[in-house]
């Protein structure tokens, strides 16, 4: 199957300004026909959501197409698809509305390798209601998290195990399946962060054993918001906070106040560009996951030439070290601060941010404190010729520093 890297960034307005985005992990580029979507979902005849007027089930249907769409992307069932402001937000929510159902002495699991936002509000969750939290450690060496190293924290006082599917910091993928089997061998819930995976790989909610799994549109093609496609039976006696007046089904229950109906026509207009990458036959579901396993190919095949170009740098260390991970490099520099090479590299028209990105505590397990380095990440859109220019401007950078 062939990947024409060139015909895909065509459809990318921003690409026009001749920058290298290697930023992706913090938000991707957007094509024209997302911003397209949200310019025509906010200029049309739409109202509160309802079945009366033409307006309203014009509202009803952006929603419902944008839960297929998901549910498509993800594998999971759209009666279960929870939107939100973020990602942060929603599991946020989520903790607060779990924590109720907890008791003193009962246990959470989180990472060192996590995105804050999938520890701060478990840890803060459970202190409000006096469970305990235990960590699992990764080998700061490999940047590897086994499930074994999770079942050391498990036990039957375990309630909720939270895991990331793929580090945005040094890219490991973790054993998710295994993970959440372990969870459910001992009563316990899995709340699976998977903002950074779902824009490399295809994902398969029901396979992964995920009972909750957040991910972010804007990572992927789309606008600012969040989703959590939960399994719609874990949903079903949850009982958050909520407005007396509004919906009590699942998962409405769940998204408080009016829901942003031209960010969801966004993201419908994302999940179809996803699927239309390559040229493939099949249901939407069938063309997304042959789209991203093409991307997946492309995307490696340029992570291995930044790999290879980074080893003949003087001084460079890399960081993302995992056998199985997505195509995100962090490196740092003997006696030069990451931090001075992405405003070298920002002078040369190549975007490549520094910092630990909200892994605070995976930067922390690495001895990186909470500086990090320069993190690099391949997109559907790079190219070869991107991949030269960043390697050239670091090599001309430690030449000047």
């Amino acid at each position: 199957m062939t990947y024409d890297v060139e015909s895909v960034r065509a459809r990318f307005p921003s690409l026009a300004t001749g920058t290298a985005h290697f930023d992706g992990p913090g938000g991707s580029q957007v094509p024209a026909a997302v911003g397209d979507a949200v310019r025509d979902a906010l200029t049309s005849s739409l109202a509160n959501r309802g079945v009366v007027t033409a307006a309203e089930r014009a509202a009803d249907a952006i929603v419902q197409d944008a839960r297929r769409a998901m549910a498509d992307l993800l594998g999971a069932a759209p009666e279960g698809v929870v939107f939100g402001r973020s990602t942060t937000q929603l599991t946020y929510d989520f903790a607060r509305t779990l924590a109720r159902t907890w008791r003193p002495g009962d246990e959470v699991v989180v990472t060192r390798l996590d995105h804050d936002a999938n520890v701060r509000p478990w840890v803060q969750a459970a202190e409000a209601v006096g469970a305990v939290v235990r960590w699992a450690a990764f080998d700061p060496a490999t940047g590897e998290l086994t499930a074994a190293d999770v079942a050391e924290v498990l036990s039957e006082r375990t309630r909720l195990v939270a895991v990331t599917a793929a580090s945005n910091l040094i890219g490991t993928r973790t054993p998710v399946a295994e993970i959440a089997a372990l969870a459910h061998e001992r009563g316990a819930l899995c709340y699976v962060d998977g903002v950074h995976l779902t824009a490399h790989h295809p994902v398969d909610v029901e396979a992964l054993g995920a009972d909750f799994f957040a991910c972010s549109p804007y990572k992927f093609f789309g606008p600012h918001l969040g989703v959590v496609a939960g399994r719609p039976e874990v949903l079903a006696p949850l009982r958050p906070e909520k407005l007396l007046p509004s919906s009590d089904a699942v998962p409405e229950r769940f998204e408080l106040g009016t829901l942003p109906y031209e960010l969801l026509a966004g993201c419908t207009a994302a999940v179809d560009f996803i699927a239309g990458l390559v040229e493939s036959t099949g249901d939407r579901r069938a063309r997304i996951e042959a789209s991203l396993t093409a991307v997946g190919e492309h995307e490696d095949r340029l992570c291995g030439q930044v790999e290879a170009g980074l080893e003949s740098l003087p001084g460079a260390v890399v960081w993302s070290r995992a056998r199985s991970r997505t195509p995100t490099v962090l490196v740092t520099f003997a006696d030069h601060a990451a931090a001075d090479a992405y405003r070298y590299l920002a002078g040369l028209g190549v975007n490549a941010p520094a910092g630990s990105f909200y892994a605070i505590e995976t930067s922390r397990w690495l001895g990186l404190g909470d500086t990090g380095g320069l993190r690099i990440g391949l997109a559907p859109y790079s190219t070869d010729a991107e991949v030269a220019r960043l390697l050239d401007g670091l090599a001309g950078f430690l030449r000047s520093a």
